[in-house]
């Protein structure tokens, strides 16, 4: 078999952005993309300072999470290991995006130039096949192809290799077949300590570091939990830190909204209205609600005319199985509703909580953002749904006096499913931070975390308790209670798409060895580790 990958050596690189150049030269990327970039991390105190450049871009990796959620096949890997992306069947929803730990993943909506009129360059090469779509380093394939059709050596021959390779001043940069025992980059590996970007998240990335030169001093590398984390205030870079994700806005976040919103709240609306006439429209209420989601989602996407490519990838990625079961749910559902066939709602309140759970796996796979893809995501945003849904259901039933004797039992479900809730926001919290976290991540959960307690559960609470207590209020009291229940959810929601969406940031496994010294201890800006 054969795998390419690229070699950069931490020792070398002086940190010139050739390489930047050369590949968006190559590629015609907007200035506003770079495909191979290069950090400049500095991290220590006076006058025990280390300084290194690093470069990154899409490591093509052996299992690629971006491919995984991909919903339209437009992601996909070669035989040889590459990771490609088909301008054609991309809808732009940025999941790839937030499903790549190595923030490689770009997306322009429209044309941006170098200065104020585009040059002519600009002009002749640009790709309108790239707006509104994923786009990201391809390793310049088409120069391999090219090569191993005209007997080349890809990595030896500059017209076989990549350009930024090519253009490296300093020889850091080094790309060949991984899988070959005798090539370029497998003998450097060979001789040279190295090391992965985020190898603890099991991408098998097929860009490596060499950070302890053949005759340095360097320590064999050590596991990732054993590495010992620079403080954050020691480290003087830009763009390292991890950063708020961009492509994820309001509307996105209003797909979880009032998908957990409808969700829940037919589960509860669908059987109550077999018996409650006045309940009955509830149901239709709930249908809408998922569907003003599933429309600002639409309004998201940079190629809208392409949705229907959202159903071809239900094997692999949740946002297409989600698609599907909105499709099968909403005729389900309607017909349901329209029929009042007791065992179609039944399965109609199924196929909701599955929907539901199938947007908490979403956030789940997206593996770029830690605070979403640990696994008590899932359990939070299926109970938050379900307590949105009660609490709107119990503000509904309190609106018609004639069902006075079900305030009781609405309110307790409500009120159960709030303080589950409060128990699964609790424990998805000391998960996360035991797990490790961007730190503006933590502090943007910390800062909502005394208003979700008290608007989510010690203000109903109290509502309820005065509810029960009286009976001239309880209509008023229970509502207010229930709207706090939804609204605090819902709340949480937004927070965790909009403010703490923080991406992976970069991190090197070792400082590089610099003339005699040593390599230097791991640093992670920006991260907060247990």
């Amino acid at each position: 078999m054969t795998r390419w990958a690229m070699v950069a050596d931490l020792e070398r690189c002086v940190g010139c952005q050739t390489c930047t150049a050369a590949c968006r030269h190559s590629n015609a990327t907007s200035p506003a993309v770079q495909w191979r970039k290069v950090l400049d991390i500095e991290a220590g105190s006076y006058p025990n300072v280390s300084r290194v450049f690093v470069p990154v871009g899409c490591q093509h990796c052996a299992d690629p999470p971006c491919m995984h959620v991909c919903p339209t096949t437009a992601t996909r890997q070669r035989a040889d290991g590459i990771v490609t992306i088909d301008y054609d069947l991309c809808i732009g929803c940025a999941y790839c995006e937030v499903a790549c730990p190595y923030q490689a993943r770009f997306l322009v909506h429209e044309p941006r130039y170098a200065y104020d009129a585009a040059t002519q360059n600009e002009v002749e090469r640009a790709d309108p096949a790239r707006f509104g779509v994923a786009q990201k380093c391809t390793f310049c394939s088409d120069r391999i192809d090219f090569g191993i059709e005209n007997d080349l050596t890809p990595g030896i021959d500059p017209r076989a290799t990549p350009a930024c390779v090519n253009a490296c001043i300093a020889d850091a940069l080094h790309f060949g077949d991984v899988d070959d025992p005798n090539s370029n980059v497998s003998r450097l590996l060979r001789e040279q300590h190295s090391f992965r970007m985020h190898a603890e998240l099991g991408t098998d990335p097929g860009f490596h570091y060499l950070y302890g030169g053949q005759y340095g001093s360097a320590p064999e590398p050590v596991a990732t939990a054993a590495i010992a984390v620079a403080d954050a205030g020691q480290i003087r870079a830009r763009g390292v830190e991890p950063s708020q994700q961009r492509h994820w806005d309001w509307k996105a976040a209003g797909n979880f909204v009032c998908g957990g919103i409808g969700s829940g709240l037919f589960v509860f609306a669908a059987p109550a209205g077999l018996g409650y006439d006045e309940l009955a429209a509830l149901g239709w209420a709930a249908l809408g609600v998922v569907a003003l989601g599933l429309f600002l989602v639409w309004l998201k996407i940079g190629r809208p005319m392409r949705f229907i490519n959202v159903l071809r990838q239900p094997r692999r990625s949740w946002m297409a199985r989600e698609a599907w079961i909105a499709a099968v749910f909403f005729p389900l559902a309607g017909l349901a509703l329209w029929s009042k066939i007791p065992a179609l709602l039944g399965v109609a309140a199924v196929v909701a909580v599955l929907f539901l759970c199938s947007q908490a796996m979403i956030l789940k796979e997206a593996k770029g953002i830690p605070a979403w893809r640990t696994v008590w995501i899932v359990p939070l945003i299926l109970v938050t749904g379900l307590a949105e849904g009660s609490g709107l259901f119990l503000a509904a039933v309190t609106q018609f006096g004639a069902l006075q004797p079900l305030f009781g039992p609405v309110a307790a479900i409500a009120l159960a499913l709030a303080g589950l809730r409060g128990w699964v926001w609790r424990s998805y919290q000391v998960a996360l931070e035991a797990e490790g976290a961007p730190t503006r991540a933590l502090a943007a959960l910390r800062d909502y975390r005394p208003w979700f307690f008290i608007v989510g559960l010690a203000l109903p609470s109290a509502l309820i308790a005065a509810g029960v207590a009286t009976t001239t209020a309880a209509a008023v009291l229970f509502a207010i209670a229930g709207l706090c229940i939804a609204s605090a959810g819902a709340t949480l929601k937004f927070i965790l798409i909009t403010r703490a969406g923080f991406n992976q940031g970069f991190a090197l496994a070792h400082m590089p060895v610099r003339g005699s010294g040593i390599a230097g201890p791991a640093v992670k800006p920006g991260w907060s580790i247990q």
